[in-house]
């Protein structure tokens, strides 16, 4: 049985009238994905070179979510093009241009050009939270075990 799930709607803005909508490739696809729109029609990205890449858009996202974004596997085998940050956040305040932070970790300088597909996207809910200040915290095996502490071997 599959569960059905509530669209959420976004509301985008085209700032370049050269920027492209966002679009899922299939219909299975859990992210859409974000395109370049770069001055000029296209710029390169020299190997360990950070820049950020504009996509010509501004969202509106509902409160209560966010924005994720992400690299795409296609583009980070072939030309070892990577998000800075690992996943990028967009809040649902946030209202300017949407600008992918990137980095080439290959060899070779990447060459993006208006409407390449350069990142992905995904839509996620925002659970409020509350801070709280305690004298102690509830114990568990792991305790304060980290970075590897588990080991590598199964």
């Amino acid at each position: 049985m599959t569960q059905a799930t509530k669209a959420v709607e976004l509301k985008w803005l085209k700032l370049n009238p050269s920027a492209k909508m966002p679009a899922a490739q299939t219909s299975g696809a859990a992210c859409f994905d974000l395109c370049a729109t770069i001055e000029g029609g296209e710029m390169t990205v020299n190997p360990g070179e950070v820049t950020l890449i504009p996509t010509g858009l501004a969202v509106e996202i509902p409160n209560g979510y966010e924005m994720q974004v992400r690299a795409r596997s296609g583009l980070s085998a072939k030309a070892g093009f990577a998000l800075v940050n690992g996943i990028g956040t967009i809040d649902c305040d946030y209202r300017g241009e949407l600008k992918i932070i990137g980095i080439v970790l290959g060899k070779n300088p990447l060459t993006i050009k208006t409407g390449d597909r350069i990142a992905q996207a995904l839509i996620s809910p925002v659970l409020q939270v509350t801070h709280t200040l305690a004298e102690k915290i509830s114990e568990t095996e792991r305790a304060a075990g980290g970075f590897g502490s588990t080991g590598v071997s199964t």
